[in-house]
Order: structure tokens, then sequence, then C-alpha cells
């Protein structure tokens, strides 16, 4: 008899969870069932306990060459960045060569005075206070998109090192910050004594077998399977890739697709670059004063390092977006199910795709 409830309660826990892969299934093609095959579009992985329920391509990565996207296609990941450059400053303090609590004046001895109560930590989650650099930069109205020119993230700080002050006192609120981001780029390098692109490589992409993951640096490698970002103009798809701010690498510079992500949620979810307990500081939530923390449409959050760690209707939930010029992407990290969607369009809002798509582990009402 014990045997028999055994048998049941496996049979039961197998058809729970293939009907709970169906449900992702439904919910990802159902949200994508009016795309244009011929129209620029999206790769969308759905991981269940490390494995793929559910991999798509839709639409073409270009209206040149026409590629049909697919999981192996790379596609600037912008903000969702953040995360590896979060993980490239954690590996550095897992080394010894760095502190959370080490201010920025002691990492770069020239930066004004201001510096001395930024600490990493801050940069880390977003409550440092320095000023948004591209209200800093030169306006380049009316300027081709290939006659551009592009900041870089060395020239972000210099940028930052000619103010005098943060918009802000340093851990008394919170405001998303892209500078910060860019900033703690260079002080991989300058700790590292690598190029930031060089460290990602050595100490993360390539340990996990993402074997096409980059920090692009123009001139100095080459995107394969490169989708191309686009935006509608008087009803017609016109390919849009790149804006003055597209060189920085530490706030939105790396290529990746669904096959080298899927790589890093395994590597993520074994804690394969950093124990356990090192990995902790990145999954607790910043505490400000005046409780500041908000997703980018106002409502309440909470923030790591690198990651958004606020839940999705009661479930925990680590995730982050990405948006820029003619890109938009989501990775959404929840107990056993990932969603991923990486886009080259900009019409479309990936987050709520992909908590749409994990409603269907739940099989609870949207409340979007």
């Amino acid at each position: 008899m014990t045997r028999l409830w055994v048998a049941a309660g496996f049979l039961f826990l197998c058809v729970t969870l293939q009907a709970s892969d169906t449900n992702h299934a439904q919910q990802a093609e159902a949200l994508f069932a009016g795309w244009k095959s011929d129209d620029p579009g999206a790769a969308v992985l759905v991981l269940k306990s490390g494995k793929a329920v559910f991999e798509r391509g839709y639409g073409v990565t270009d209206l040149r060459t026409r590629q049909r996207i697919g999981p192996e296609t790379n596609f600037r990941l912008a903000s969702c960045t953040k995360q590896f450059t979060a993980m490239a400053v954690m590996l550095l303090a897992h080394d010894g060569k760095l502190r959370y609590d080490e201010t920025l004046t002691e990492v770069f001895p020239e930066f004004p005075a201001y510096g001395k109560q930024i600490t990493i930590r801050n940069l880390l989650n977003h409550t440092s206070g320095l000023p948004d650099y591209e209200d800093l930069m030169q306006p380049q109205p009316g300027v081709a998109e290939d006659k551009l020119r592009q900041i870089h993230d060395r020239e972000v700080l210099m940028l930052l090192e000619r103010q005098t002050k943060t918009n802000f006192a340093p851990g008394t609120h919170w405001a998303y910050s892209n500078s910060g981001y860019v900033v703690l780029a260079m002080v991989v390098e300058k700790v590292s004594g690598k190029r930031f692109g060089e460290f990602l490589q050595e100490r993360i992409f390539t340990p996990l077998g993402m074997t096409h993951t980059m920090a692009y640096e123009k001139g100095k490698n080459e995107v394969t399977n490169r989708a191309y970002g686009h935006t509608r103009r008087g009803g017609k798809w016109v390919e849009k890739d790149q804006s003055d701010t597209s060189a920085t690498l530490g706030d939105g510079g790396v290529y990746s697709s669904l096959q080298d992500l899927a790589k890093w949620d395994r590597a993520l979810s074994q804690n394969r670059l950093l124990s356990e307990a090192e990995m902790r500081p990145a999954w607790t939530p910043v505490v400000v004063p005046d409780h500041s923390v908000e997703e980018p449409d106002g409502r309440p959050a909470a923030y790591g390092f690198g990651w958004f760690l606020n839940p999705y209707h009661g479930h925990a939930r680590v995730w982050h977006y990405g948006e820029t010029v003619g890109f938009r992407t989501t990775i959404q990290r929840f107990k056993d199910v990932t969603v991923i969607i990486l886009a080259n369009r900009d019409d479309v809002a990936p987050a709520e795709m992909a908590e749409k798509i994990a409603e269907g582990q739940w099989s609870v009402p949207s409340s979007r």
C-alpha cells in the first residue's frame, strides 16, 4: 500500500509539473502571437529548475539580412549588464583587493573631496548620490547616428571629477544611477589592472562557458550573431542601434544570448563563482531612511547589488530590466522559474511580459 501511495504521489507531481510547464508555454505563445515574422522581435526563454521548458525566437535580427532570431542571437543587455558589473566587484572583494566600505577617494585619490563620503557599497546599491552623467554631457542635437561622438567610461569618471558635490548625502536616499555603475567598471579596471571587458571575460564569461558574451567595444571586438536595435517611425521600423551613451560598459555594454544567460542563471543557482555567504550582500536589500527604493513605474521596490529584489505576488524574486536605444530586456529569477526576454525593438515591456509568463506557475490573476 505504501508503494502505491508513493507511486501515486510521484505521478501527481509529474502531472502538476507538466501542467505548469504547459501554462508557461501557453502564456508565452499568447503574448507573442500577434508578432510578425519579418519584424524585429525577441528571444524568450523559460527555465524550470534549471531546464528549458520554453525557448523560442520571434522576428529578425535586422532588416538587412532578415536573419531569424534564435537562442544563439546576441542582444545588447542594457541595464541587465549591472549584475555582471556587480559580480566583478564582488569577485575583487573575494580576492581581498577591495572592500565594500572602501571610499571612492581611496580607489581614486585624485577624485574630489565629495568622494570621501561615497563607498563601493553606495555605488552598488544606488545610494551614492552621483549626478547622472547624461545630464553632464555635451548635447549633440541633430547629429546622425553614425556621426555621434560616444562617451566612454573613463570620460564619465572625468566628468564626475569636475563636480563638487552629490545630489544628496550618500546613504540617505535611493536613486537609480548609471553613473555609479560606470564608475564601478573603472574601479574594476583600477583595482584589477585589467580592462573591464577583459576582467569579465577571464573571471565570469570564460569560466562559465559563456562563449559568446562580451562587453562590446567598437574596434576591439565583434559581436557574432548580433541583433540590431529598432524603433518605429511613421509606422515603419527603422534600425536605431546606437546613441551617444552606447559605448559605456559598466552600466549597459554587455551583449549576450539565451544560450549563455541560461549558463549564468545556473551558475547563480549553484553559487559557482562565489559562495552562498559571499553572495549574501547581493541579495540583501538596501535600507534608506526615506524608503525611496522604487521600480521604474514608481512602485515600491527593493535593491541589492545589481539586482532588484522585490517579490511578485508574494513570490521571492531577483530581477532586472534593461532599456536602451532599440533594445528592451529583462531577467526575472523566481525560486524555481527563470524568465528571460531579450527584444531588439523598443515598443515592448519585457518585464511585464515575463511576469505574465511566470503567472502560469501559480495561476494567479495579473496585477497589471
